[in-house]
C-alpha cells in the first residue's frame, strides 16, 4: 500500500474544478492506494479496479468515498454493532449507508457505475415513501429491517465497500462536531461555485451532529425518577439538632427550636415498563431495549414491573431487583390504547413509566409520575406529555 494515492490523483485533481465541495471535504480524507477501494474511519483505499475505471466515474467513486468519511459511516457503523451486537446486519448497513450517499452524488450531477443502489431505488423496492431530506443512516438502517430491501435489482453489483472504525467512542461527539464544521464550509464552498454537492448538500439529512446515545439519557432520567427522596419526620429530631442543643445544654446557653429529621427510605421504588404489542418495533430494537432498562433496573436496585399491552394489558410481570428476566412472546398485533397502562403504572405508584410505542395512540390526562415515551422512530412526532425518547440512534 502506497503512502499516497496514485491512482486517485487525476480525478481527486478534477473534483477540485467539477466539485469543489467534495474536493474540499477530500482535504481531510486519508487516501491510500489498496488491494480493494473502500472506506474505514478517514481511510479510503482505491483498487485495481479504481485505476481501470474511466476518468469520470472515477471521480463519481471517489466522491462516493469521501462522502461515506464525512458522514461519519465508518465510526457510526461501529457505534451501532456494538450496540445491537449479533443482532446487527453489516450488509444492512452498508446498503443504508451507499443508497444516500449514492442518492447524493447522484444528484449533485455525478454519474456512477451501474448498477448502483440509491436511495430513491431502495426506498421503492422496501415500498417506503421519503428522499434525501428525510433519512439519515441510523433510521433508514431500522426502516430496511424485514423488508427485502436489497435483495433484487438494486442488488446486483453491489459490493460491500464500508468497515467499522475501531476507535474512542469518548470522542464520537468532538469528531461529529468536527465533521459537520468541515461540512458546513466545504458545502458554503460548493454553494458560492453553484457546482457539485453544494448544489444538493442542503437536502442531506444525514450530516452528523453530536449525540447523546438514548440509552445514556434513559439512565439519566429511571436514576432520578427512581432515587428515593428523603420525607420529614415531625417525631424524630435531626441530628444537626441535637449536637446543637447538647452543646447549649452544657454552655448553659438557649435551646434551638426543634428541628424535625428525615425518615429513613426503605421502599424499593418500582419502574413500569410498558411494550407495545403491536408490531411497531422490531426485534432487534425490542432486545436491546430489553437489555438496557433491566440492566438499569439492576443497578438502581429498583422493582421492574412489565407490562405488554395493545388495546388491553396482555402479559403483567413483576421483576425483582437482581434478576435476568426473558422476555415474553409478543401478541404483533391489534391497536394500541395507553389508558390501561397508564392506570396499571398509577396503580403500582410507580417512580416512572417507560412506554416503548409508536405513540400512534390516546395518551389521556398526564398522570403524576415521569412518562418516558420510547419511540423507534419518531420523525418528528410529540407526546402530549413526558419525554420522547429518539431510539433510531
Amino acid at each position: 500500500m502506497s503512502v499516497h494515492s496514485r491512482r486517485a490523483r487525476a480525478a481527486l485533481e478534477a473534483l477540485v474544478e467539477t466539485d469543489p465541495a467534495i474536493a474540499a471535504l477530500s482535504l481531510w480524507c486519508v487516501h491510500r492506494d489498496g488491494e480493494e477501494t473502500g472506506t474505514i474511519g478517514t481511510t479510503i483505499t482505491y483498487g485495481a479496479d479504481f485505476a481501470e475505471r474511466p476518468g469520470h466515474e472515477q471521480q463519481s467513486v471517489a466522491a462516493h468515498h469521501v462522502l461515506h468519511v464525512a458522514l461519519r459511516h465508518s465510526a457510526r457503523m461501529a457505534d451501532m454493532a456494538h450496540r445491537l451486537g449479533d443482532a446487527f446486519d453489516a450488509a444492512r448497513w452498508n446498503l443504508a449507508a451507499d443508497a444516500l450517499v449514492n442518492e447524493a452524488v447522484t444528484l449533485a450531477g455525478h454519474a456512477l457505475p451501474r448498477p448502483t443502489p440509491t436511495l430513491s431505488v431502495v426506498l421503492a423496492e422496501a415500498g417506503i415513501e421519503g428522499t434525501l431530506a428525510d433519512w439519515d443512516v441510523e433510521r433508514l438502517y431500522h426502516a430496511l429491517a424485514g423488508t427485502g430491501a436489497g435483495e433484487g435489482d438494486a442488488a446486483r453489483g453491489f459490493v460491500r465497500d464500508l468497515a467499522p472504525e475501531a476507535g474512542d467512542a469518548a470522542d464520537a461527539s468532538e469528531d461529529a462536531a468536527r465533521w459537520r464544521q468541515h461540512l458546513s464550509r466545504a458545502l458554503d464552498t460548493g454553494r458560492r461555485t453553484g457546482r457539485g454537492l453544494g448544489r444538493v448538500g442542503h437536502l442531506i439529512a444525514d450530516i452528523p451532529s453530536p449525540q447523546t446515545p438514548w440509552e445514556v439519557v434513559l439512565r439519566g432520567l429511571l436514576a432520578r425518577a427512581a432515587t428515593p427522596i428523603p420525607r420529614p419526620a415531625p417525631m424524630r429530631p435531626s441530628r444537626r439538632w441535637l449536637a446543637v442543643a447538647a452543646q447549649a445544654e452544657r454552655a448553659g446557653t438557649f435551646v434551638p427550636g426543634f428541628e424535625a429529621g428525615q425518615r429513613p427510605t426503605s421502599d424499593i421504588p418500582r419502574i413500569a415498563v410498558a411494550l407495545d404489542a403491536s408490531g411497531s418495533v422490531d426485534d432487534a430494537r425490542l432486545a436491546l431495549f430489553w437489555a438496557e432498562v433491566t440492566g438499569i433496573a439492576r443497578r438502581l436496585r429498583a422493582e421492574l414491573h412489565l407490562l405488554v399491552f395493545d388495546e388491553a394489558i396482555r402479559h403483567h410481570a413483576r421483576i425483582e431487583p437482581g434478576v435476568a428476566p426473558r422476555l415474553p412472546p409478543m401478541p404483533r398485533e391489534g391497536g394500541t390504547s395507553f389508558a390501561p397502562v397508564i392506570e396499571a403504572a398509577r396503580g403500582l405508584s410507580a417512580a416512572a413509566l417507560v412506554v416503548l410505542t409508536d405513540l400512534d395512540g390516546d395518551a389521556g390526562s398526564p398522570p403524576p409520575f415521569p412518562v418516558i415515551w420510547a419511540v423507534p422512530d419518531p420523525n418528528g412526532a410529540t407526546a402530549p406529555y413526558g419525554r420522547v425518547l429518539d431510539l433510531s440512534h
